[in-house]
């Protein structure tokens, strides 16, 4: 279960922080790797074919030391897409699956990925004023699952996340957004530091919800076009998109538990904006 935890401070408000309690974490990816068999393609030449196919590719899993004409094929067709890729021993791939993998694995996605450029530009062509939600390195399913759910009732235009890093959006990530994730638009890039420089360059400002701050979310002008960063449950949000954010924001807390869980916490701040919206 990913919390939160209060630190005092001058305010008689307290401040949140990240925290992740990893046996709970550990014994949903266990559930998660039987449930996501589904999606798996294996095999190097299968591989290939649904990369072509323009099958959403989640991430590839391809065992090290492998050097062969397929192989080489592989690289080819994967070189200029953002598709995550772990290089990993035999055992590795062997404990997932105990099929002829021939050293490749695949797991499709369960959704349609976007263009951040694309979709903001549809956002403004619409007249709306946008509202995005970006994650820093949120890693687990249901937790995204339940954020992508929140979004969507508060109407955030769109998702961003990492390439690397992120949860994998697969059936159980589905189910906990109570379906949710068919309808939300989800921005998969490679590098989310450019992708924050472009939204913030489009006019957008950058709100990061962080514990180590002094000003509280609803002090953050949230009718104006605004991508909020939502930071890991260990670490946070990575300094480099502090440095570029207009504005660091934390929720109070006046609870004796001064706990929240991070789908929660980004609930708090969306309907925030939900809010001075009406």
């Amino acid at each position: 279960m990913v919390a939160f935890i209060a630190q005092a401070c001058q305010s008689p408000f307290k401040t949140i922080q990240f925290i992740i309690s990893m046996d709970h974490h550990r014994g949903r990816n266990n559930r998660n790797s039987e449930e996501n068999l589904e999606n798996l393609i294996f095999g190097t030449r299968a591989v290939i074919e649904a990369i072509s196919a323009g099958k959403e590719i989640d991430k590839i899993i391809i065992q090290k030391g492998l050097s062969n004409q397929l192989y080489s094929e592989l690289r080819k067709a994967i070189k200029d897409l953002d598709i995550p890729i772990q290089i990993v021993p035999p055992e590795k791939i062997n404990r997932i699956t105990s099929k002829n993998h021939q050293g490749v694995l695949a797991f499709v996605s369960q959704i349609t990925y976007y263009g951040v450029e694309d979709l903001l530009a549809d956002v403004f062509e619409k007249g709306k004023t946008p509202l995005v939600l970006i994650l820093d390195r949120i890693t687990d399913v249901r937790n995204f699952g339940a954020i992508a759910r929140s979004a969507d009732c508060a109407g955030v235009d769109f998702i961003v996340i990492p390439s690397r890093g992120a949860a994998q959006i697969n059936a159980d990530a589905v189910k906990t957004s109570a379906g949710a994730l068919n309808r939300m638009k989800v921005c998969r890039v490679d590098n989310l530091k450019n992708s924050i420089e472009y939204l913030k360059e489009s006019g957008l400002q950058i709100i990061a919800c962080h514990e180590k701050t002094t000003s509280y979310h609803f002090n953050a002008d949230l009718t104006k076009p605004s991508a909020i960063i939502m930071g890991s449950e260990e670490n946070g949000i990575s300094n480099e998109y502090l440095k570029r954010s207009d504005m660091q924001v934390k929720i109070p807390m006046v609870g004796i538990i001064a706990s929240l869980n991070v789908s929660v916490a980004t609930g708090i701040i969306l309907f925030e904006a939900v809010k001075q919206r009406l």
